[in-house]
């Protein structure tokens, strides 16, 4: 039976990633896009690994972490925290909360062999892919390859985001823009974060000022050109 591994998070394009990394590896992925379909996901699989974001709706990734560490079906299963804001403080919180490990985006695949197999035993993504190590060109393919899957799915996201100017949909709006905030360290472009990241503490603002969210989002879209044209 294969090893199965979980990752929880709302990107994804992390999402698309990482299971893209691991069936190449022959393991089983299972992936969920927030804490509480996590939760529910862990019971059912039994992973031998959690790959976990913090940021994410319903049940965020330290509150998933508080869960799972006092379930006794659970709390053996090591989990990797992966964030695109790894400041000390939020560090600090995963570890607290039971995380094994803390890596930042963008994703590389060294890192995440040399995590895996520091928590799992040596060699064991190795053995499982049959390679003793990954190259640079192999990350700047992994970045290009998330980049393009990024600028494939955008048009339908920009069409999201257009609307929800017409409509003023500010739940809608937040959800769309907390997704790209968590991929521009992923697609190598981690102004697209800082400018997400602004655009929904706006949205969180008792009266939405629509006019400089439609500005900071103009700004968005000439970064996603620029993407389609390097």
């Amino acid at each position: 039976m294969l090893k199965t591994v979980l990752i929880v998070d709302d990107s994804e394009i992390t999402r698309h990633a990482l299971q893209s990394f691991f069936l190449d590896c022959n393991l089983n992925v299972i992936t969920c896009n927030d804490g509480l379909e996590g939760v529910q996901k862990a019971l059912e699989y039994r992973p031998v690994i959690i790959f976990l974001d913090l940021l994410m709706p319903n049940l965020n990734g330290v509150k998933m972490l508080q869960v799972i560490k006092i379930m006794d079906d659970l709390k053996h299963i090591p989990v990797v925290v992966i964030s695109g804001n790894t400041n000390k403080r939020n560090v600090l919180a995963a570890i607290e909360a039971g995380a094994e490990r803390v890596i930042s985006k963008p994703l590389k695949k060294e890192i995440i062999v040399q995590v895996v197999n520091e928590i799992l035993g040596k060699d064991f993504l190795v053995k499982n892919r049959g390679e003793s190590k990954f190259s640079y060109k192999e990350n700047d393919e992994l970045t290009q390859q998330l980049r393009n899957f990024f600028l494939n799915s955008f048009p339908e996201k920009e069409r999201g985001i257009l609307d929800c100017f017409k409509t003023k949909n500010t739940e809608l709006l937040k959800m769309i823009t907390h997704e790209i905030s968590g991929t521009g360290g992923a697609v190598g472009y981690p102004e697209l974060t800082t400018l997400a990241r602004e655009i929904y503490g706006r949205l969180m603002e008792p009266k939405t000022n629509w006019e400089i969210i439609e500005l900071k989002y103009d700004e968005i879209f000439a970064i996603v050109r620029k993407m389609k044209n390097s």
